[in-house]
């Protein structure tokens, strides 16, 4: 049997994804060839994930992510964004919103424009090492290291190597490289799931402003700006030494275009 899947794709800084509005139960998404298809780049439409807006009691939506590779995801902080932007395009919301994601509940404001989202991540308690590396979870689990001379890193072959040694194979890690810049820091990720690198991790700048603040003994209010190769974006939170909280990811979240696939 076709079906015909009206599509949406949008970016937040380069990180694209298919998403779909799903409130009427249209697409049954527990189909991993079926969503690793649609993410292939040649074949597909292409995106770095697919997501579907669901209604959900308590909450304006949730949001069910999945990789590019068809799998289930941890949180994606840019896919979130996207997401809601998505919703107030489909009416959903106006300018606030209360949704739900796999690491819970998500407060988000998007400006009236509908392309410059405010995310609020999960808040943070434990930040590790693994030698001259920094390890936390903002909603799925960093490795975040910093580096000299970025630009010109092999950030594939390192970030793959990294993310499949005997530490992290079986579960995987999401892989930031950091160099400072003169107001903040640029990054480059290694995503598992989309198993390279993509042009901007949400949850991955958000790891790595914590990271850094805690590296350089800052506390209080800090905003920090992150350049990662699609663009910029902006992470704010509250730290006292030990816990991070009120941590907003924010930045651009745009519709590239709309159509129909059958499938």
């Amino acid at each position: 049997m076709i079906v015909k899947i009206r599509f949406y794709k949008y970016q937040g800084a380069g990180n694209d994804f298919i998403l779909v509005d799903n409130r009427e139960n249209i697409v049954d998404h527990n189909n991993p060839k079926l969503i690793a298809s649609l993410c292939d780049r040649r074949f597909g439409i292409g995106g770095d994930g697919m997501m579907f807006l669901q209604n959900k009691e308590g909450f304006d939506f949730e949001m069910v992510y999945y990789n590019a590779d068809g799998q289930p995801s941890s949180m994606c902080g840019n896919g979130g964004r996207c997401i809601v932007a998505f919703a107030k395009f489909l009416g959903v919301i106006d300018t606030e919103t209360e949704f739900l994601a796999v690491d819970g509940p998500h407060y988000a404001k998007i400006s009236s424009e509908g392309d410059w989202v405010s995310l609020q991540m999960i808040d943070v308690k434990e930040l590790k090492t693994d030698l001259d590396a920094y390890v936390l979870n903002t909603g799925s689990p960093h490795y975040v290291k910093l580096v000299d001379d970025l630009a010109h890193r092999d950030v594939f072959h390192e970030g793959k190597a990294i993310r499949n040694n005997a530490t992290y194979r079986e579960k995987g890690i999401n892989v930031n490289f950091v160099e400072p810049t003169d107001d903040g820091y640029f990054v480059r990720t290694f995503e598992r799931g989309v198993e390279d690198e993509t042009f901007a991790c949400g949850t991955g700048v958000t790891a790595v402003a914590l990271a850094m603040a805690s590296h350089n003994q800052q506390t209080g209010h800090i905003d920090t700006p992150i350049k990662v190769l699609g663009g910029n974006l902006n992470i704010r939170f509250d730290y006292d030494g030990k816990v991070f909280t009120d941590i907003f990811l924010e930045g651009p979240a745009v519709q590239v275009f709309d159509g129909v696939v059958e499938v």
